[in-house]
């Protein structure tokens, strides 16, 4: 069996190295596709073993990735970014689960995304197809996926990822994204992906629009729907108004039955009866024993990094949500038991929060 690592890179000294080098025993080549550097890029491909070809960008991802996969004879490719790095695996292992499915298939890897937030730096995590069979192609001119309806099998494979740590791409690749939007739509995918990059920018009240039309033509089955739905409470609930908190609490209800087992959205819908109930107290008063279940529900449901999601709204940062309740209602020694709890997982909020009232 032969594995070929398969990159596109541009401008990537800062962390091409460090992806190399972790990929390297994983795989029998290393195929390196450059698109216009300026920087060590290509020295340092170059003297960590990589084959370095070159591709003229034309504005379109899966064509340099296609050609990039045009080099290799692999019976299966590595898809990654220069500033994602896979976690040690034994190379043996990964031939026998490869050898252990019949047919044709993507193999699914599991994504920790580190990013800056208010309290420092957060994980989210997901399954991404990048373990690409020969002869499996893209398509789309930006956020590619392989061509086809191959069925995606979990393997475990796992890779960190800290671009969003450096740099944010919206802007560049918004122009992207509202084409793919324009011809294709009736695909909720570019909707969605439209949406995340405008919220990820700060552009709100921009992003709804595609937001509702992602919620309107996504499938059920489709494995970007609850994240995305996820996404859309959150920017309804940052725009706060009332319209949009009635949004919010529609689509609540219409997703808590699918979406009920996830600490993800159990999260979300804790800070949605929050605002809920802030907006008007007399009104909605009789929600509150739905913030105090939302975050008791994230505990009981724990960390699940396969379903994709935040990391901590099934331990930590729901622990916290639970202490600031509890500390809010009058209730301190639940507030103290929960924050510890948080602090004991290295939550800084946590940690200020018993300093208060200890």
């Amino acid at each position: 069996m032969k594995i070929n690592l398969v990159m596109i890179v541009k401008n990537e000294e800062r962390s091409l190295r460090k992806c190399l080098k972790a990929a390297k025993p994983l795989v029998d080549r290393m195929i390196v596709v450059d698109t216009g550097s300026k920087d060590r890029t290509r020295a340092i491909a170059e003297d960590m073993g990589a084959e370095l070809y070159s591709f003229s960008w034309i504005n379109d991802f899966s064509a340099a990735k296609n050609f990039a996969l045009e080099q290799s004879d692999g019976d299966w490719n590595l898809m990654l970014d220069a500033d994602e790095y896979v976690r040690p695996y034994k190379r043996k292992d990964l031939e026998r689960i490869l050898s252990g499915r019949k047919g044709v298939w993507l193999g699914g890897m599991l994504w920790y995304n580190s990013y800056p937030e208010e309290t420092g730096i957060g994980v989210s995590t997901s399954i991404l197809p990048r373990l690409l069979p020969k002869g499996v192609r893209y398509t789309g001119r930006i956020h590619e996926q392989p061509e086809g309806n191959l069925p995606c099998y979990r393997i475990p494979l796992e890779v960190d990822h800290d671009g969003y740590l450096y740099m944010d791409k919206g802007e560049r690749n918004l122009p992207y994204l509202f084409l793919e939007a324009d011809e294709h739509p009736e695909d909720g995918y570019y909707q969605f992906q439209l949406a995340s990059t405008l919220r990820n920018l700060k552009r709100m009240e921009e992003s709804l629009p595609y937001f509702r039309g992602f919620y309107r033509l996504s499938q059920q089955e489709e494995a970007y729907r609850a994240g995305g739905i996820v996404l859309y409470l959150y920017t309804l609930l940052d725009v706060g108004t009332m319209e949009c908190l009635n949004e919010a609490g529609k689509v609540v209800e219409q997703e808590e039955s699918e979406l009920g087992g996830w600490s993800d959205f159990c999260f979300v819908c804790g800070l949605f009866y929050m605002k809920r109930v802030l907006s008007d107290v007399e009104r909605y008063m009789g929600l509150l024993p739905k913030i105090e279940y939302c975050y008791k529900r994230c505990l009981e449901l724990g960390e699940r990094p396969e379903l994709g999601g935040v990391v901590g709204t099934g331990s930590f940062k729901a622990a916290y949500n639970l202490g600031a309740w509890y500390e809010v209602s009058g209730q301190k020694e639940l507030a103290v038991r929960y924050y510890r709890t948080a602090a004991k997982a290295g939550y800084g909020p946590a940690r200020e929060r018993l300093k208060e009232l200890q």
